[in-house]
């Protein structure tokens, strides 16, 4: 008989990981920055949650630290840190001096030695160093003086510990000397421990002193940071180049899936079903599924059900079929599409966290369309002031331009458009997500610029142009769908006109929305009528 005993979580038990449940918490910090690095050391800094069971992070640790910190400031005072040391140091000097002075007048130099003992320096280590050249008359006088120069360097360390501290401590113990000494060992240690953290580095932080200084429950922690560390260098997820860490390919594709996952789980429980459709396109047979025939059904039929239906119903030959004997395969009724996304990477993308879930939402819909429609032709877009084709393998380190911080809608456009003719298909689709008009467009070759009139305003050029270009993206026969993250009344008003001119759809969303409207749209538009 096997008995199990379940216990409360204390933080002593091991905490089973793996990398697939590492990376997916690095991939929820990566949604937040356009840097695998920066990820990883936010990851690390804030900790993370498993199954419930919370892992704090460096900063947790860090603040552990301080407050045990704090608590030594406000339980001890060092008023009397070296008090016993200075008195020892009298002691000896008393006793040499009561020597010398017994021998005053009966060897020559006595007087030299007594003077020398009374220019003593304050500071016992100071005083130390110079009586150490010093030739003592008494010799008990001179045994205490050895034993206390063997201490030379803790006094000395001490003195400096208390001459720079001394102020911060100002609790009701008064400490002596052996405590005192203990105090700033281990302070050393807390102040050792606190750059390790601070600096995130794992391999030199003493294992030893986060227990001793912050309990079993730290040092778990910290193992718990190390393992993390190590699966994901194990993983596969990323791969070193130069310096750094960079997402694999591998990495890329599970960011995708992750960033599906989370999008797709949100439409379930927002829009169950789907748009149906009376149209039907290139079809695929189904050899694994069979049903029977009905009027306007495709009439591929399963020869060998049939005729068991016709045998069945009357054996014997000639066979005497009739249309309740067809047995038809079922079929896939679909079709492809060539889609283009073109990303707004201006400088106001970097707000309210909307260029995260633009890219975010990027990524799951390349992975939507990898796994589900293998067929189709997906590309993305990049437009700032000028734009620029985003390869998979970039996306999850692109950010927003701070450099070339225009709205180059138009270029965007022109851009996708020339991607989508060299993947023809009868359905063409560009999907915009921008948060702001156009400010900058490209005429007879030569790039424009143009701040809006006003803040909210409209760039009338630039805005002029880029309608031109969805004329004749809308010629084309492309269609172009706008996802805005903004409701600006100027916004709305651009948009309107584009929708106007080339008949799609347009829609305001919110950031944290976003992915749920992109991704109905999108498969919608998969059994729209070809």
């Amino acid at each position: 008989m096997v008995n199990t005993r379940y216990t409360q979580w204390d933080g002593s038990q091991k905490l089973q990981l793996d990398a697939d449940k590492v990376f997916e918490k690095l991939a929820e910090f990566l949604s937040s920055t356009d840097d695998v690095r920066q990820a990883m050391d936010w990851m690390m800094r804030q900790g993370m949650d498993f199954d419930g069971v919370k892992v704090a992070g460096l900063e947790e640790l860090l603040e552990q630290l301080r407050q045990e910190t704090r608590q030594r400031y406000r339980d001890f005072n060092l008023k009397n840190a070296l008090s016993e040391v200075e008195q020892r140091l009298d002691e000896i000097l008393g006793q040499e001096r009561e020597t010398l002075a017994a021998m005053r007048g009966e060897k020559p130099g006595v007087e030299d030695k007594e003077r020398q003992l009374q220019r003593m320096p304050r500071k016992v280590s100071e005083a130390l160093r110079k009586l150490e050249s010093y030739e003592f008359e008494n010799p008990a006088a001179k045994a205490e003086f050895d034993k206390l120069l063997a201490e030379y360097e803790n006094i000395r360390d001490l003195e400096n510990f208390r001459d720079r501290y001394n102020h911060m401590f100002h609790g009701p113990k008064s400490l002596d000397y052996q405590p005192a000494l203990d105090l700033m060992r281990e302070m050393e240690r807390m102040r050792q421990l606190e750059q390790d953290l601070m600096a995130g580095n794992f391999e030199s932080i003493s294992m030893q002193d986060m227990k001793d200084l912050l309990g079993q429950q730290a040092q778990q922690d910290l193992q718990n940071l190390q393992q993390v560390m190590m699966l994901l260098s194990q993983s596969g997820y990323m791969v070193q180049k130069g310096d750094h860490q960079q997402l694999s390919p591998k990495g890329v594709r599970r960011i995708g899936q992750l960033a599906l996952r989370d999008i797709y789980q949100g439409l379930l429980k927002d829009r169950p079903g789907s748009h149906m459709t009376d149209h039907r396109g290139i079809t695929e047979m189904r050899p694994d599924q069979t049903r029977p025939y009905t009027y306007g059904d495709p009439l591929n039929l399963n020869l060998v059900a049939t005729l068991k239906h016709a045998l069945a119903r009357q054996p014997g030959v000639p066979l005497a079929l009739m249309p309740d004997d067809f047995e038809i395969y079922e079929n896939d009724y679909g079709s492809s599409s060539s889609t283009v996304l073109c990303l707004d990477m201006s400088w106001s993308m970097s707000w309210e966290g909307r260029f995260a879930a633009a890219k975010k939402v990027a990524m799951a819909l390349e992975t939507l369309i990898r796994s589900k429609y293998p067929r189709d032709y997906f590309s993305i877009v990049g437009f700032f002031t000028r734009a620029v084709e985003l390869k998979l393998k970039d996306l999850p380190e692109a950010s927003w331009n701070m450099g070339d911080p225009f709205t180059n809608l138009q270029d965007g456009l022109r851009l996708a458009a020339d991607l989508l003719g060299r993947h023809p298909s009868r359905n063409q689709h560009i999907i915009v997500i921008t948060d702001g008009q156009p400010t900058a467009y490209f005429l007879n070759k030569r790039l424009y610029c143009e701040w809006p009139l006003s803040f909210g305003g409209i760039s009338m050029r630039a805005a002029q142009e880029t309608l031109k270009e969805v004329e004749r993206v809308t010629r084309k026969g492309i269609t172009i769908n706008t996802f805005m993250l903004d409701d600006s009344p100027s916004l709305r008003a651009f948009v309107e006109k584009m929708t106007q001119i080339n008949r799609g759809r347009a829609l305001y969303t919110r950031p944290a929305h976003l992915g749920e409207y992109m991704l109905v749209d999108y498969l919608s538009k998969k059994r729209k009528k070809v």
